[in-house]
């Protein structure tokens, strides 16, 4: 009983061995492949910023004189009015490393503050809805959680899960799925969570094929 005992330990610990070596092969694989990419991108010249997707504050299609007074939605305007005055991105979902391949090196300061302009738009259009929201303005939250999700392709989660509530209070079911589809859709590594959180609170949005 004790020879097999020993028998399976040193199998068993064979077999871990073997696990561990393979484990640290392959990371060492990845971070050398990791700095590899990363000499080639710090070697990449600045290149034009001109395709980028640059997202566009419509204020006048907005409800800014909605509870204007309001010291919450007063400091959510005024940033967004600052904003609309800056160049905002969203680059979600691509490393430094990839953004430097792309656009150059010279270019990695401007493009996180545009993508830094970003979250902080999002975070502002959620804080705005959440505000309109709770002193019952559900029409004009809604309108700014469907600016944030839909045309700015923000990846708050609690924009979508507000946004995907009031579609389900008015019974749009279709407008839920629509929510579902658009999480997945999503370049940000947050979509498939998102997507996965609508599903678990709305089964009726269950598609062929779900968020994995």
């Amino acid at each position: 009983m004790n020879l097999a005992i020993f028998a399976t330990f040193i199998i068993f610990t064979s077999i871990l061995s073997m696990t561990i070596k393979r484990h640290n092969r392959s990371e060492k694989k990845r971070r050398e492949q990791f700095w590899e990419r990363e000499e080639r991108a710090n070697q990449v010249r600045r290149k034009p910023l001109d395709d980028l997707d640059y997202v566009t504050i419509p204020l006048e299609s907005l409800p800014t004189t909605v509870m204007s007074g309001d010291m919450i939605v007063r400091d959510c305007l005024d940033m967004l009015t600052s904003l609309s005055h800056e160049k905002i991105v969203n680059l979600a979902g691509y490393t430094n490393t990839d953004l430097k391949l792309t656009y150059g090196t010279a270019n990695i300061t401007a493009l996180s503050q545009y993508d830094q302009n970003f979250t902080l738009l999002a975070q502002t259009l959620q804080k705005w809805a959440e505000t309109l929201h709770r002193a019952g303005y559900t029409v004009e939250a809604r309108q700014v959680l469907e600016y944030a999700v839909l045309t700015v392709h923000s990846d708050a989660g609690t924009s979508y899960r507000l946004l995907a509530s009031l579609y389900d209070q008015s019974g749009e079911q279709e407008k839920v799925a629509a929510l579902y589809n658009a999480a997945l859709s999503l370049i940000s590594p947050s979509g498939k969570t998102i997507a996965r959180t609508l599903l678990e609170s709305y089964p009726y949005i269950a598609p062929s094929h779900s968020a994995s």
